[in-house]
């Protein structure tokens, strides 16, 4: 889908946010939403969110952004190493309204940290013995 997408000439992917969920009363045997179904985000996607962007990253030029869970600096910078050239935060800010300043900080301190020069310097940057990433790329193309 993103390769489709870029080549529809999208100038940036959105990847991770939401996914479908569900949930049933055990008593009355119905679904808890009135949809059936609804979206299912933050931190409990946030694995599943980063696979993407990964994913995502190995197969189109244009630049992504990674969303999904993030709730803090760390987080972002995860998403980054991931191949996201930005992030999003959402349930996290309904929590906290100041959260984007306080991952601002953090990733200004992490950047000090290791001596990272810019943040676009950690883009696409994790670390990946050859052999397993190749045999996860080909299980992931195959698993669609």
């Amino acid at each position: 889908m993103a390769r489709a997408a870029e080549d529809a000439g999208a100038d940036a992917i959105v990847m991770g946010n939401t996914v479908l969920g569900m949930a049933i009363d055990v008593r009355t045997r119905q679904p808890k939403l009135g949809n059936v179904m609804g979206g299912l985000s933050g931190p409990a996607i946030k694995p599943i969110a980063l696979r993407l962007v990964h994913q995502c990253y190995r197969a189109v030029r244009i630049p992504i952004i990674g969303c999904g869970g993030i709730q803090n600096a760390e987080d972002a910078v995860e998403f980054m190493l991931a191949g996201a050239a930005a992030v999003q935060v959402g349930t996290a800010s309904f929590r906290d309204p100041g959260v984007m300043q306080k991952i601002i900080d953090g990733l200004q301190d992490y950047c000090q940290e290791t001596g990272t020069e810019a943040l676009r310097d950690l883009v696409g940057q994790v670390r990946l013995d050859q052999h397993l990433s190749d045999r996860w790329l080909r299980f992931a193309q195959q698993s669609g």
